[in-house]
């Protein structure tokens, strides 16, 4: 973990603002939350012209995740601060990628409205959004946001 002084501003700042994409991402999972409690909704007002975008386009998504992984992760002038934060964010991606398609599965034998859908949801979008705060607030501190389990993953990736 670096200390705060290590890392530049514009680094900080970079590093929190990749953390957006999962929110972006994992927005899906929290409509029926959302729809049961609009006030948690204005966390999104700020995104929505960047949400627009994302869903704007069919292929928003991959588009991202490769100008992360080479542009980002894997160029090497990139500040190692911002390379780690982008590779927990691309994990934390795939994470919710997976879950969705565990949720398609799902669906199929459970209504869309059953308690263990609507629970399992809401848990994905309400980890996701405290993950998502937790890398923002870390990197706006300077300091290594360090998930359990995915950052070792995104240490390993990044050299």
């Amino acid at each position: 973990m670096a200390a705060p002084g290590v890392t530049e501003a514009k680094d900080r700042v970079l590093a929190a603002l990749i953390y957006i994409l999962p929110l972006i991402y994992g927005l899906p999972f929290g409509i029926p939350l959302l729809k049961d409690f609009p006030i948690l909704s204005t966390l999104y007002v700020p995104l929505s012209p960047l949400i627009s975008l994302y869903y704007g386009f069919p292929l928003m998504g991959i588009i991202i995740f490769f100008v992360l992984l080479f542009a980002v992760v894997r160029n090497e002038r990139v500040s190692h601060f911002i390379r780690f934060n982008a590779m927990q964010v691309i994990l934390l991606n795939i994470l919710l990628f997976i879950g969705n398609l565990i949720f398609a599965i799902l669906e199929q034998g459970f209504s869309p409205n059953s308690l263990l859908i609507l629970t399992l949801l809401n848990t994905v979008f309400l980890g996701t959004v405290g993950a998502s705060i937790y890398g923002m607030v870390q990197s706006a501190r300077g300091f290594y946001a360090e998930l359990p389990g995915i950052a070792e993953a995104a240490y390993s990736q990044v050299r």
